[in-house]
């Protein structure tokens, strides 16, 4: 019975593709499907499941040498709105400013600007829409790293495909691994197109060795390293021919000009990038380093971005909003900030607005974002 059904299927099937006009399919001469050994497709044999780039991608790609000759990088702040979400207007306006003053790149997403508390949606629209309106006037680096190699990746695809410039890859934090490990991880990161590798064991709870540097730096994809350890470290890459930019703030005057850095990736530029850019470009100059010496010890006596964000909002360029678990410095240090910004000069800060000392109910603290 079951059979007598089965062929009458099958005659129906024969009946119903004739009356379309169409052949029924059979085996090719002398191929035997019943005997033939099946194989799979060439594309699942590919190696290296990253996709390729299309030639119009790679034409587009800025050169490791482009990153490299940079020598003012802001880890730029992201602003939001009452509700939590980003203030892109707020935002476009931080870039200009960037940009007027002297800033060759950003940092997108980094821990100045939050990335750790933004979904990976959010994280990657913000690198897109950094380029789509300033990457014809800086390079927009994105801080696609993670902890998970897998992660790293599929950030990193993402970011490139939206314009950005070159990623920021950190060491695996929390979960760490070892310094095989750490070789693997970046040499895999390193494969997605410029990069730059940070190191800040303050942070990660590890620090990536110079044994590592050395093993990842003759990639032609590497772009140097945000290096926080200290200025020995710093002179030991760059005497090696590494470029190298100071991660620290208070540092990055002596690691330009007797170190041999290339320059910084800097939180205070967010605030007076002109000055920044000076100190960067125009030589040694200790007294310009030793005014701003006040203004950085204020900004890092919390941890970054707390101090940013407070500042930022005294001087009017965005709201006081927080994400938690951010919240401003108390009525103090606000009141110390005034100081700070008389005797440097307001005109050397971002904005036109007059700084204010700000009560703690002007500042907004958001759980769900």
């Amino acid at each position: 019975m079951a059979s007598s059904l089965l062929m009458n299927h099958g005659l129906g099937l024969r009946n119903a593709t004739l009356s379309f006009g169409l052949k029924p399919c059979r085996p090719a001469a002398g191929n035997d499907t019943r005997t033939r050994r099946w194989r799979s497709p060439e594309a699942v044999l590919i190696p290296n499941y990253h996709l390729p780039m299309r030639s119009l991608e790679i034409k587009n790609r800025t050169s490791v040498d482009d990153i490299k000759s940079l020598r003012l990088i802001t880890a730029i702040k992201t602003p939001y709105l009452p509700d939590g979400r980003f203030d892109l207007e707020a935002y476009d306006s931080l870039m200009h400013m960037q940009i007027n003053n002297g800033a060759e790149g950003v940092i997108v997403g980094g821990t100045t600007g939050e990335g750790h508390l933004m979904s990976w949606d959010e994280h990657i629209m913000l690198i897109g829409h950094t380029v789509n309106c300033f990457g014809t006037s800086i390079k927009v680096i994105g801080n696609t790293g993670s902890n998970s190699t897998r992660e790293a990746i599929h950030a990193s695809e993402q970011g490139f495909a939206v314009g950005m410039h070159a990623a920021l890859h950190i060491n695996p934090y929390y979960g760490k691994t070892s310094s095989q490990g750490l070789v693997s991880h970046f040499e895999t990161v390193l494969s997605m197109g410029p990069s730059v590798i940070y190191n800040v064991p303050s942070r990660t709870g590890q620090d990536i060795p110079p044994s590592v540097i050395h093993k990842i730096s003759q990639n032609p994809n590497m772009a140097g390293v945000k290096e926080c350890v200290g200025n020995d470290r710093v002179k030991e890459y760059t005497d090696q021919g590494m470029v190298i930019w100071s991660g620290n703030d208070n540092e990055c005057h002596d690691s330009r000009w007797t170190y041999g850095a290339n320059g910084v990736i800097s939180v205070v530029s967010n605030l007076v990038p002109g000055l920044m850019h000076e100190l960067m470009f125009q030589g040694k100059n200790p007294l310009l380093n030793s005014m701003l010496m006040p203004l950085i010890d204020w900004l890092f006596r919390e941890p970054n971005p707390i101090g940013l964000n407070t500042a930022l909002a005294q001087l009017g360029v965005t709201r006081p909003v927080f994400r938690l678990p951010y919240v401003p410095l108390p009525l103090e240090r606000r009141v110390e900030f005034v100081r700070i910004v008389e005797a440097i000069g307001r005109e050397n800060f971002v904005g036109e607005k007059d700084v204010q000392v700000l009560d703690d109910d002007d500042f907004i603290s958001v759980g769900r974002y």
